[in-house]
């Protein structure tokens, strides 16, 4: 029998680390390291010195390092299948990943060294300006048929502010041919108050005065077109009209707006384009509800964007601006430059761009066909309106978005969308008034955050302005949205909002007023649910957009 002394390990490495600490301290109180290191969790295999964070280490590691490294900090992320708060797409097939990741260092600029990569491209310009119904115009002196013009960009943002700083050139060079002084008052832009960011980035970099139309529950929350004709005049460059809200998914009425800027223009001569920003809708009209009319084959719609890692179904970043026909485009916009032994055309607001999102939207084009693209839209919507009537049925929630009501226009059901209102697959809710006047201490915000602890990323946030204290949470239905994982999501903000309530229940019983009860709740709730200050990002100084205020 051998004797042996009692061990206890734990407590010599608790030693070790409080040793360790202790000296990393007094460093740092020194100052006489004062950079901070990231020290490799997998030192024992592939290295062991720590590399400094926030500055150019003098001796890298290597590249099986490096990876390792970056991918377990990326851990932290959450997962991009459960991201129910993007409309930005998070996957795609195996084969069209390969395309990508092989045709990863073209450069979409080169137009002379990849010849084949820019006859995709103006394979794809086609195919969305027949998609989008956009008229031939006629060549006369050898009777040739001229389609849309078009280019692709970084997403709808860009897209965006191509189409109006052409809206903005063609106001600019009509005033001049008149007269007429274009900096005083100078130009203006309509758009719904429920705008995204981009707009207002437009407006802000390029000059033009915003006029933000109020929106309410009478208008789905989204532009009304009467209620726009009020904020138009002689120097409104373009009304802004968007397929497909980013707030609740609606889309708003082009052919109504059209309508009312026609008869503007038979009564007083104003020529006031407009521009649809199709982000989403733009890819999910067509194939839904190809009834419903709001592109090219609308007269005053002089341009549309979308963005093709939205509904595209393809990896960021990629976007599309078309226009219905190229002297919309003005000339003094297209750049010609004498670059690399050739002669090219640039225009856009950036020159290098990755080819391979436009690749992988032609091979979705290929690949889905009209039928395919009709199948996938189909099935999103669907599953949209399963979680719409299952959180009604719950009893707990209000939708107001509105794909699962019945059609209010009689239009042919050439789909089982059609039957519907249109929309996008989003699903916009928040809780019934029965449950916030039961529980008026309890916020919505909560179940944000513990839909967060479940691995879901389902945003909270507040409608436009005019309509801040009306609180929603919004989830967009992708293509990797399943019906089971539905029923889970279902589940879960049913338990969270169960859960909220009892614990609101207990704070009363033990709080007098509503303020303690609150106050109770979150202790009961742990601290890290609260909303944090110190997030980790930098304090901006920026001024915060009018409009949309939440990521899309």
């Amino acid at each position: 029998m051998v004797l042996s002394m009692s061990v206890d390990p734990e407590e010599y490495v608790q030693r070790a680390q409080v040793q360790e600490s202790n000296a990393a301290l007094h460093k740092a109180r020194s100052h006489k390291n004062n950079g901070v290191m990231s020290h490799y969790t997998l030192a024992g295999r592939y290295g062991t010195k720590p590399i400094p964070k926030y500055h150019l280490p003098e001796k890298g590691l290597s590249e099986r390092s490096t990876y390792h490294l970056l991918s377990n900090e990326l851990l932290l992320d959450g997962k991009p299948g459960l991201n129910l708060a993007s409309y930005v797409q998070t996957w795609m097939p195996e084969e069209a990943t390969k395309l990508m990741v092989e045709t990863i260092g073209i450069n979409l600029c080169d137009q002379d060294e990849y010849p084949a990569t820019i006859s995709i491209h103006t394979r794809c310009i086609s195919i969305l300006s027949n998609l989008w119904k956009a008229p031939k115009t006629c060549i006369k002196d050898d009777g040739r048929r001229l389609a849309a013009m078009g280019t692709a960009t970084t997403g709808s943002s860009e897209a965006i502010m191509l189409g109006l700083l052409c809206a903005k050139r063609r106001w600019q060079q009509k005033r001049k041919a008149e007269g007429k002084d274009i900096h005083n008052p100078g130009p203006n832009l309509v758009f719904g108050a429920n705008v995204q960011v981009c707009v207002e980035k437009f407006a802000r970099y390029w000059e033009v005065e915003e006029r933000p139309v109020p929106v309410d529950e009478s208008t789905n929350y989204c532009l009304d077109p009467k209620r726009a004709m009020d904020y138009i005049d002689e120097n409104t460059i373009a009304v802004v009209v968007i397929l497909g809200s980013t707030y609740t998914g609606h889309y708003e009425p082009v052919e109504e707006m059209a309508h009312e800027l026609d008869e503007l223009q038979q009564r007083t001569g104003l020529d006031i384009p407009i521009h649809v920003d199709g982000a989403s809708g733009a890819m999910v009209a067509p194939f839904a509800t190809p009834d419903h009319k709001w592109s090219f084959d609308i007269p005053r719609v002089a341009s549309i964007n979308t963005s093709g890692h939205k509904f595209g179904l393809v990896y960021p970043g990629i976007g599309w601006i078309i226009f219905r026909s190229p002297e919309l485009v003005p000339s003094d916009l297209v750049f010609e430059l004498h670059y690399l032994g050739s002669v090219e055309y640039s225009f856009g607001l950036n020159f290098s761009r990755p080819a391979a999102p436009m690749l992988g939207q032609m091979f979705n084009f290929i690949s889905l066909g009209r039928e395919g693209f009709t199948a996938s839209m189909e099935a999103c919507l669907m599953n949209a309106r399963l979680l719409s009537r299952a959180l009604e049925y719950s009893g707990l929630f209000c939708v107001l978005s509105d794909i699962h009501r019945p059609a209010k226009k009689s239009v042919r059901a050439t789909t089982e969308a059609s039957k519907y209102c249109p929309g996008l697959p989003v699903v916009s809710f928040r809780w019934t008034d029965e449950v916030r006047q039961e529980y008026p201490e309890m916020e919505q915000g909560w179940v944000q955050t513990l839909l967060r602890a479940k691995g879901w990323i389902v945003p909270n946030y507040e409608l436009p302005p005019n309509l801040e204290k009306v609180q929603i949470l919004r989830v967009v239905v992708r293509e990797n949205v399943t019906e089971s994982l539905i029923e889970v999501l279902v589940q879960d903000l049913i338990s969270i909002t169960r859960h909220l309530m009892e614990q609101q229940r207990v704070a009363r019983t033990v709080c007098k007023d509503s303020a303690s009860a609150t106050n109770m709740t979150n202790m009961l709730l742990t601290g890290h649910y609260a909303h944090q200050k110190n997030h980790g990002r930098p304090d901006g100084h920026g001024q915060p957009p009018k409009g949309y205020k939440s990521q899309c």
